[in-house]
């Protein structure tokens, strides 16, 4: 397979990641092109344009962190909203795709919309994003002002936190703060490995019964 992009055609191989030079423009066609086709993945960042075709382990490890997020939320009886695949953007700016994200604090500002307005509406609260391939960097959600990313990247969760405008390395979640997330991701990423996800997930709610 030979990575492709041409105006008729875009066809990446699993795993890589292609940078073009490229406007708001460009990057609007290619998404017009790419229409609701999940795959690749598009990102916008002044005058460059990012194509990324994950592999098969990063939309396991997507699913396996938003459920464990879920489970936590619905721990704590916290009412959220979610959304996946969504697209961000902001016009001229940039445009991404979160891997995952989470509406908690502001659950009621998104509950029922079919569409956000980037430039008005407020932003999720918790962005989940699962690195591979090198594609993601937590600044692209500066322009937004994402309170909390989560980026999992070579087996390790970190947690940025957004103070003074700029993202920052956090021990704790501001939305599970008695919790150690980075030992309960790597507990279900394993267990989910030997066995499989709803497992997983069992174990993680029997834990926090005890709790």
């Amino acid at each position: 397979m030979y990575t492709i992009v041409t105006p008729e055609k875009i066809q990446l191989d699993p795993g890589s990641v292609v940078r073009l030079p490229g406007s708001w423009q460009d990057y609007q066609a290619l998404v017009q092109q790419l229409g609701d086709r999940p795959n690749p993945r598009i990102k916008f960042r002044k005058g460059e344009i990012l194509l990324m075709n994950p592999l098969p382990e990063h939309g396991r490890q997507v699913h396996i962190l938003a459920n464990v997020v879920t489970v936590l939320l619905d721990h704590l009886e916290q009412e959220y909203d979610a959304f996946t695949p969504i697209t961000m953007e902001l016009p001229e700016i940039s445009g991404i795709e979160p891997d995952y994200c989470f509406y908690i604090d502001n659950w009621e500002a998104a509950s029922g919309k079919n569409r956000i307005d980037w430039e008005i509406d407020p932003p999720p609260d918790l962005v989940i994003e699962v690195d591979v391939t090198s594609y993601t960097a937590v600044e692209d959600y500066l322009p937004y002002r994402v309170p909390e990313v989560w980026l999992f990247k070579k087996k390790r969760l970190m947690m940025y936190g957004l103070v003074d405008g700029t993202y920052s390395v956090q021990e704790t979640s501001q939305f599970f703060p008695e919790m150690n997330l980075p030992a309960i991701v790597e507990d279900c990423l394993q267990m989910a490995q030997q066995r499989n996800t709803s497992a997983a997930m069992r174990a993680l709610r029997q834990q926090l019964a005890t709790l």
